[in-house]
């Protein structure tokens, strides 16, 4: 039997520069390897749909970095301090780390194998009666290597844990008030020069409430389709997202969701028919979710079922299907906890990542 993959985890303190110049010094082997990893999967996406023009997808990376400078200036500093303390270009750090938006901004590419898996429980649906919010996050296997948690103490600010590509924004993770947010990716058309997905998500965290992160998903000019969820102790909803329209759902009962659009009019712009994995998957949250008294180790075994071969929602590299699952994350926002694992849910080794106070 394989031991059991680990993650890597740092704490960063201070002011933005503080927070950027401490993760990037930290991690900066693995920020210049996944830098060099995600320009070749690009490079490679692109022509397989048709571009030959690498340095179109770099300055439209350019044009969403400079977007995000007036958006939210610390996150831009961060950003800029982490990448000089790596030794990496912030353009193609930036680019690499929202690679499926940008690249959607060039070509609109149809098939796509990628995509997570979200389930939020209202607190009536959870043995303890606790909100829980959980995801599978699965993208390109090589990406496995680059998983790691993030615990930032920011001088102003909440607190935050986040489990991430090592030198990249907040993908799925909690703040210190138990706000806790993730994605799940979606393809439409109509993707634009915006901020991206990742600095949606990094700016949410610092949010008070769901309805406040809420806004930031839904209210700012976003680059790309993404369905967005956010939970706290007191409920859940998830914001299915195009460019530039957003519809809300409340999760009242469980919601679940994977890598296709539930709304009519998003349906029409994405234009293919959902992949036979999204469907299987949304299929067995379902069954899952409607058995109630549910808890983190039903949670657990669901994101370990294989029952669907290679449709499950547990993805293996060796499915051959272009992506896996690389973190599997359960959020409690009253108990401020997070059980997270790098790789599949059998495969991974689970943490507690939890906030003790300053």
């Amino acid at each position: 039997m394989q031991p059991l993959l680990s993650m890597a985890s740092i704490q960063v303190r201070g002011t933005p520069s503080e927070l950027g110049e401490g993760q990037g010094r930290q991690l900066a082997g693995l920020v210049q390897r996944f830098v060099a990893q995600r320009l070749r999967a690009a490079r490679v996406y692109l022509r397989e749909h048709g571009c030959r023009d690498d340095q179109a997808f770099i300055a439209l990376g350019r044009g969403c970095l400079e977007m995000l400078a007036g958006f939210d200036p610390d996150s831009w500093t961060e950003h800029q301090a982490l990448s000089a303390a790596a030794g990496v270009d912030a353009v193609e750090l930036y680019t690499c780390a929202n690679m499926t938006d940008i690249r959607d901004i060039l070509v609109y590419g149809t098939g796509d194998p990628e995509g997570c898996s979200m389930v939020l429980l209202p607190g009536s649906s959870v043995a303890s009666g606790e909100v829980i919010a959980a995801q599978t996050w699965d993208l390109n296997p090589s990406d496995l290597e680059f998983v790691v948690a993030v615990h930032r103490q920011p001088s102003l600010g909440p607190a935050t844990w986040s489990i991430t590509c090592a030198g990249c924004p907040s993908l799925v993770g909690m703040n210190e008030q138990g706000v806790s947010v993730g994605t799940t990716n979606l393809k439409t058309r109509g993707a634009r020069v915006g901020i991206p997905y990742l600095s949606l998500l990094h700016r949410a965290l610092r949010c008070r409430d769901r309805e406040e992160a809420g806004q930031v998903f839904s209210a700012s000019p976003r680059a790309a389709a993404h369905s967005f969820w956010a939970a706290d102790a007191h409920g859940a909803a998830d914001w299915e997202c195009t460019a530039t329209t957003a519809v809300r759902r409340d999760a009242r009962t469980p919601l679940v969701r994977t890598n296709h659009c539930l709304v009519a009019e998003h349906q029409r712009s994405e234009g293919e028919a959902p992949s036979s994995s999204s469907r299987a998957r949304l299929a067995r949250l379902a069954d899952w979710a409607e058995q109630g008294g549910r808890d983190v180790a039903s949670l657990r075994a669901l994101f370990s079922s294989r029952a669907d071969g290679v449709d499950s929602i547990n993805r293996y590299p060796e499915d051959a299907q272009g992506t896996s699952t690389n973190a599997c994350i359960i959020c409690r926002p009253a108990a401020r906890r997070i059980d997270a694992c790098r790789g599949s849910a059998d495969r991974g080794a689970w943490v507690e990542l939890g906030f003790t106070g300053r």
